[in-house]
């Protein structure tokens, strides 16, 4: 969990903090949004190559080489102010590292979780990111002492969690022989589970948005460098205070519906943010209540993906949720970025609750799929 909670706090702080200090630069929004976009192609090019490493090393040495390479990365961040294509080099490393971070920790608690009580455990490791990334934006406010305290700031973090993580014993992913299901696992996975891993392009989509687009769309709005990184831990506070009561629910009533009705939920909320103004007390109830019902989006569809299949593909379906993270993570900066230049400072926000609208509205096709009913006859649907 440590490692987890560090993690979202290296995310919590870079994606936004960069994001200003390039506007403060004279960056435009679409360019802007085009370098967050780096920090998720790293994410998004190490899934192809993760899954044989970590089954051969196992959990620990794949955490231990995600800390090492997005600690040092980030300390070279202030080295190179402002020279725009080496942040961007920086960025595919920090994304790599955090790769194998989310990696390692995701399987390893979805994995050796019963499931009777994934709903909850996968619910604490969810807590542990958003406590992080929460904490993240408000490291922001130390760059008035020096714009490379952050960065130490977060190198020390991840040089404390590496010394904790020395401590535990190696961890290795469930290996299956090969057969005619294993070897055509990826069509398995899609066919039994393709709603279960929507949740990840869409918590991808929100994550990377709203920490690289939502600084761009504050400024513009007159909200001052104080307020958005007070506003920015909203989403993970509102995600800490249901994220537990959520995954007992999903527990015991299904996380189909749990996940439905808080897409259709947010998504109408999302539509809001726009009506709120510069209201910063407003802003932060409805960014509060839009993390509460969506912060815990990606660990409850892996732990129903972890419901709906069979236990040694699950390692091929944490790379497919990864991957999807890492495109609603590509999606969400650039597609926001353009979207504040080119058409309006609100329409961020009309694409984020159109996402988690049409999610919603998908859910009722899942069953006449034919995976859900099949692999786990006793889900409520």
């Amino acid at each position: 969990m440590s490692v987890t909670l560090i993690a979202g706090f290296n995310q919590g702080l870079l994606l936004p903090l960069l994001a200003i200090l390039l506007d403060q630069q004279g960056v435009s929004s679409d360019m802007n949004g085009l370098n967050s976009m780096a920090l998720y192609i790293g994410t998004f090019g190490m899934m192809f190559f993760i899954e044989k490493p970590i089954r051969r090393f196992g959990y620990k040495a794949g955490i231990l080489a995600g800390i090492a390479l997005a600690g040092a990365a980030t300390l070279l961040f202030p080295v190179f102010s402002g020279t725009l294509w080496v942040w961007f080099i920086l960025r595919i490393a920090v994304g790599i590292g955090d790769s194998a971070l989310h990696y390692c920790t995701q399987l390893w608690i979805v994995s050796s979780a019963s499931p009777q009580r994934r709903g909850r455990v996968i619910s604490l490791y969810g807590m542990a990111y958003g406590i992080g990334f929460s904490l993240g934006p408000i490291g922001i406010n130390l760059a008035n002492a020096g714009s490379w305290m952050p960065f130490v700031l977060n190198a020390v973090l991840f040089v404390l969690v590496a010394a904790f993580v020395l401590t535990l014993g190696g961890e290795y992913p469930e290996t299956a022989k090969a057969s005619a299901e294993s070897g055509n696992r990826f069509w398995l996975i899609y066919r039994l589970a393709w709603f279960a891993l929507l949740p990840a392009i869409l918590y991808g989509l929100l994550e990377s948005t709203m920490n690289s687009n939502f600084p761009l769309y504050g400024l513009r709005i007159g909200l001052s460098k104080e307020a958005i990184s007070m506003l920015l831990p909203a989403l993970g506070i509102g995600s800490l205070v249901v994220m537990f009561p959520l995954g007992m629910l999903s527990d015991r009533i299904g996380r189909k519906r749990v996940l439905m009705g808080c897409a259709l939920s947010a998504g109408l909320l999302f539509f809001a943010v726009p009506l709120a103004g510069g209201q910063v007390p407003l802003l932060f109830v409805l960014l509060s209540l839009i993390g509460g019902l969506v912060g815990s989006f990606f660990s409850l569809g892996l732990a129903y993906a972890g419901d709906l299949l069979p236990r040694h593909v699950l390692p091929s379906a944490n790379v497919i949720a990864s991957i999807h993270f890492s495109i609603g993570s590509l999606l969400g900066p650039s597609i926001g970025g353009a979207s504040i230049q080119y058409v309006s400072t609100q329409s961020v926000f009309l694409l984020l609750g159109g996402a988690f609208t049409l999610f919603a509205l998908l859910g009722p096709l899942f069953r006449n799929a034919g995976g859900e009913a099949a692999v786990n006859p006793n889900s409520v649907v």
